[in-house]
């Protein structure tokens, strides 16, 4: 039996990117990691990273932002950074973390219409789901 593994995912809001890969991961892992999200500068869940989620099939309209402050005293086998702004301010944790980082597009920043941001927060989370495959394949 694996043991499973504690997985912080950092964005900058803790808004869209790591919002989504939470619910990709948590989803695609099962048992074997026990998956967080958080911000360096926490906000709000946007509604079209609920409303790309939705469409595969999980809800994150429950979550809620929160801080990096919150886990900075725990130990966690990986965190990941999925911005560039998070990964310049991510704190060291405790232990022996291993650190992982992803750029990704901020979906939030797409100009355009409702229907062609939330084209952009398909086309992101698409591409934080092929990441997601490779780490749990690694």
């Amino acid at each position: 039996m694996t043991e499973t593994k504690r997985v912080l995912i950092l964005c900058t809001g803790n808004s869209a990117r790591s919002q989504m890969a939470e619910g990709l991961l948590r989803r695609a892992s099962e048992s074997v990691y026990e998956v967080y999200s958080a911000g360096t500068h926490p906000s709000v869940v946007n509604p079209l990273a609920i409303e790309a989620m939705r469409e595969k099939g999980i809800d994150i309209s429950r979550h809620h932002s929160k801080s990096v402050d919150e886990f900075a005293s725990q130990e966690f086998d990986y965190v990941i950074t999925v911005c560039d702004n998070a990964n310049e301010n991510c704190p060291v944790f405790p232990g022996q973390t291993k650190r992982i980082h992803w750029s990704f597009d901020d979906p939030a920043a797409a100009a355009g219409n409702e229907a062609e941001r939330l084209a952009e927060f398909r086309r992101v989370r698409d591409e934080i789901e092929a990441r997601l495959h490779e780490f749990i394949n690694q």
